[in-house]
């Protein structure tokens, strides 16, 4: 069990031990800030943005998904592909999902779009499950994003990211040990604040 292992375990059942209320009432904060976040990279114009649901315990993203729509930006959700890949499809209010095959999610039906789509986009919500202020994430443990995140690196134009998690889950710079394959990430959405982490400075 690593350090990673531990603090994603914790934060998990942290998660956990939140009220309907509790996720309700974050989930609507976190689509105010995102909203804000997105309309100041987009500068105020329509644009596309990355994002997920987010399921279970994890951050409510739905009401941010709603309000990006209703702000007229286009949405990306992923749909995971094998070798832990992503493509992604876009999504509006009217988008039905199936299970997938290959994690414990649902996920969007329509055509689907590789990795460029991304790439072009004004700006990347990312899941996690904690962040700390060197840019450093852990996410859910299937390495996904971090593939996406290395794809994106080495097409030399990575869309601004900013990584959803709780307030408390925005941990000390070095607190995360970084492994070879992690991407860091440039910034924080929480129910209470945007971060900027020292990555992106």
């Amino acid at each position: 069990m690593t350090l990673k292992d531990d603090i994603r375990r914790e934060n998990r059942n942290r998660r956990l031990a939140l009220t309907e209320q509790e996720r309700s009432d974050a989930g609507a904060r976190i689509a105010r800030r995102g909203l804000t976040w997105a309309n100041a990279i987009s500068q105020g114009k329509p644009a596309t943005f990355a994002a997920y649901v987010g399921v279970a315990a994890e951050p409510p993203t739905m009401p941010l998904l709603a309000a990006l729509h209703e702000a007229g930006h286009k949405i990306l959700l992923p749909v995971c592909e094998p070798e832990r890949r992503l493509s992604w499809v876009y999504w509006t209010p009217e988008t039905a999902f199936v299970r997938s095959k290959y994690a414990p999610i649902d996920e969007p039906v329509g055509e689907r779009h590789g990795g460029d789509a991304v790439q072009a986009a004004a700006g990347i919500f990312l899941p996690a499950t904690a962040v700390d202020g060197g840019g450093t994430r852990i996410g859910q443990g299937g390495g996904y994003y971090d593939r996406l995140l290395d794809g994106l690196d080495a097409g030399g134009q990575r869309p601004p990211t900013v990584a959803v998690v709780y307030d408390h889950e925005v941990l000390p710079a070095s607190t995360i040990p970084a492994e070879p394959f992690d991407r860091p990430v440039a910034e924080a959405l929480t129910p209470s604040r945007i971060v900027r982490l020292t990555a992106a400075e």
